[in-house]
């Protein structure tokens, strides 16, 4: 008996594991999904494109009419609306990514009415998660690069290299902490239907308090309090000193350290969100409803 039990207990990791490998094989299925529809669709690919344009067109002639003495200063240099408000574009971008392209993926599949096929699938959740924003993942950061040269050659827009590295370890960070809100906004969707709406004026309410378009000093003195537990505002004011200022890591560090104990809360309570829903959903047989 004890014999059996020790090849029990040493066959079940070995069962997990491959459990995980096969799951893991299963994200490249999600990535030509998206890029197939994204692909038939052309449209869509181009106006994104076309949208960044016209909203890098619409800063520029801000950055025109905004005088640089209103804007703090980085490093001791005075910097510009438009590369002020370029850092906040590129932070913006991941941001999008993690919560409203999840979101907008599990609403699209249940209007679709393939959420409920999706999920009765021998597929763990976490899989059908990363999988869905697996394209956006990969194509974000080139679309990023390709944004810094355009707005560097065409815009002038004066970047720090060596910024570049801490500004990846800030968004490493960061991005975990988005992805657990665009898991608790996932499960309202999938309980409430319609429930992106309330996300997105979350959402929103964080990203106007950010300092993200426009100073955090010009907000009320208790916006600014809560700015500095505001995880967009201090990955945003990180990104900025490390690629405006050239900040070294002694600067960069108490930023990586503060949004740390964020992503781990926000993706814990966003993964226990996600499940309840789930399960919630599963027992009232309704995950198909939209």
């Amino acid at each position: 008996m004890n014999r059996l039990a020790d090849q029990e207990t040493i066959a079940r990791p070995s069962r997990s594991w491959a459990a995980v490998r096969e799951d893991l094989a299963k994200i490249p299925a999600f990535f030509r999904r998206d890029l197939f529809v994204l692909w038939s669709y052309r449209v869509s690919f181009f106006s994104d494109w076309i949208n960044l344009i016209v909203q890098v067109l619409l800063f520029y002639f801000l950055n025109r009419l905004i005088p640089p003495d209103r804007l703090p200063t980085y490093g001791g240099r005075q910097v510009s609306y438009i590369e002020w408000v370029t850092v906040a574009l590129v932070v913006t971008t991941f941001m999008q990514v993690t919560l409203g392209h999840l979101l907008s993926t599990l609403r699209q599949e249940q209007l679709m009415g393939t959420l409920e096929s999706l999920l009765v699938t021998p597929t763990a959740a976490t899989t059908i998660q990363l999988g869905s924003v697996t394209y956006d993942l990969l194509y974000v950061p080139v679309r990023t690069t390709l944004f810094l040269v355009i707005m560097s050659v065409v815009f002038g827009v004066d970047f720090q290299l060596s910024g570049l590295v801490p500004t990846v370890a800030i968004l490493a960070v960061f991005i975990p902490c988005m992805w657990g809100l665009g898991l608790m906004g996932a499960a309202s969707v999938i309980t409430v239907r319609r429930g992106s709406g309330v996300a997105g004026i979350a959402v929103t309410g964080l990203t106007l308090a950010s300092g993200a378009y426009f100073p955090i000093e010009y907000l009320p003195a208790w916006l600014q309090e809560l700015a500095q537990y505001n995880p967009i505002a201090l990955a945003l004011e990180g990104a900025r000193q490390a690629m405006l200022a050239d900040a070294g890591w002694s600067v960069i560090w108490p930023t990586i350290l503060k949004l740390a104990p964020m992503a781990v809360v926000s993706l814990a309570l966003g993964m226990a969100a996600f499940r309840l829903a789930l399960e919630h959903e599963r027992r009232r047989g309704t995950i198909g409803l939209y």
